[in-house]
């Protein structure tokens, strides 16, 4: 793979925030929120990046990644306060990029930990979890449970 040019990503990452404001602008009362494919690739490809992790083909089923060590990740990203996932993994990998950036771990380490504070299962299947609860999961870690960073994030 090529190297990436992150000082390109980011401008694009504005452009899209720009593009949202903008549409909201126009139609008051919408929200034009960048969720959905294009937030969680996005996510993905920066945990990649970061923590040197080798990503499974785009919308395969249970996790987004995998370690050098062969440890399966799921990966989440957010501009909002809360994430969404459909089952419980292996290991759990949460970013918040508010608009302007950058990229912060919300939560690095077991699956089940976080699993076992999500609620109610939504309609679409998933169930959600608030990045305040995470963020609170977060601190007992293990250092020998997290992914180890190997690189600051680029956006």
């Amino acid at each position: 793979m090529e190297p990436v040019n992150w000082v390109e990503v980011a401008a694009e990452l504005e452009k899209l925030y720009e593009a949202s404001a903008r549409l909201e602008a126009i139609f008051p009362g919408r929200k034009f929120t960048l969720d959905g494919h294009l937030v969680g690739s996005i996510g993905e490809v920066v945990a990649a990046y970061m923590f040197d992790l080798d990503l499974n083909r785009a919308s395969t089923l249970g996790h987004d990644a995998l370690t050098r060590d062969g440890r399966r990740v799921e990966i989440k990203l957010t501009q909002g306060r809360s994430v969404a996932i459909r089952h419980p993994p292996d290991h759990l990998l949460v970013l918040h990029r508010p608009r302007g950036g950058p990229v912060r771990v919300v939560y690095n380490g077991p699956g089940e930990d976080a699993w076992s504070k999500v609620g109610g299962r939504q309609s679409n299947g998933q169930c959600a979890i608030r990045l305040s609860t995470l963020s609170a999961l977060d601190r007992p870690v293990d250092d020998a449970l997290r992914l180890p960073l190997i690189r600051q994030p680029p956006v």
